[in-house]
């Protein structure tokens, strides 16, 4: 397996040295790289994994996104995709919060799309993935989402290289971008499952995990128990 594709090292040939300078920083973004429709601190949204095949003979056959522990993202809903299967790996928290006076002590920590047959990625195409997360951390903070890419000969390529302390480009980067302010139009945006149902988000094959969502409605049930108990006791009593 080669890093760079066929037609890559093809223009690379045609062109003068002194133009060489220029095309290899276009041939860097043929990396792993994930795109936020919004860096918005507080916020949910989509978050695309673009994966160009980089071997001239083998296909991807899956895509590994691993989640950040430090920062959890606990609401996260893998945007549905023929051919691929999706799961969403859940696991405890070493250091468990409170969330709106719940404690919450596991997090997504994990999504891997596998490809069926005939669904993998040739060479010199690419897949976008796609899953709708949130609330994204406070301003400034980098998120860090490593990517691990498998091809059809068994190779792994890990995407997990950070950036150096000289500002140099890593030979297999992370992907990876810095939150902003939190919008002043509401830090958390649409509801999660209204705006994953407008994106068109939902997974075929499983429901979204939403590691508060399963807190705060336990806490619900609980209080909407107590309160039909004591209706009951109020009509026995009449």
């Amino acid at each position: 397996m080669t890093r760079f594709s066929l037609p890559a090292r093809r223009l690379l040939a045609a062109v003068p040295a002194t133009a060489v300078l220029v095309l290899l920083p276009t041939v860097a973004y043929a990396h792993v790289s994930v795109t936020p429709d919004s860096t918005a601190a507080e916020s949910y949204t989509p978050l695309t994994f673009r994966v160009p095949t980089e071997s001239d003979t083998e296909s991807t056959t899956q895509l590994v996104v691993d989640l950040p522990t430090d920062t959890p993202l606990l609401f996260v809903m893998p945007r549905s995709l023929p051919g691929w299967d999706v799961e969403v790996e859940i696991e405890d928290l070493d250091e468990p919060f409170e969330v709106e006076g719940a404690t919450v002590d596991e997090a997504p920590a994990r999504v891997t799309w596998t490809a069926q047959e005939g669904y993998e990625v040739p060479p010199d195409e690419y897949q976008d993935f796609t899953i709708y997360a949130g609330a994204l951390p406070e301003e400034g903070t980098e998120v860090v989402l490593p990517a691990h890419q498998t091809y059809s000969d068994g190779a792994v390529v890990d995407w997990d290289d950070l950036a150096t302390d000289d500002g140099g480009e890593p030979e297999a980067p992370a992907p990876a971008f810095t939150t902003t302010a939190a919008s002043a139009e509401g830090a958390h945006g649409a509801a999660p499952a209204e705006a994953a149902a407008e994106e068109g988000a939902v997974a075929d094959d499983g429901p979204a995990v939403d590691t508060v969502g399963r807190w705060l409605g336990g806490a619900g049930l609980v209080l909407g128990a107590a309160a039909l108990g004591a209706v009951f006791v109020t009509r026995r009593k009449a």
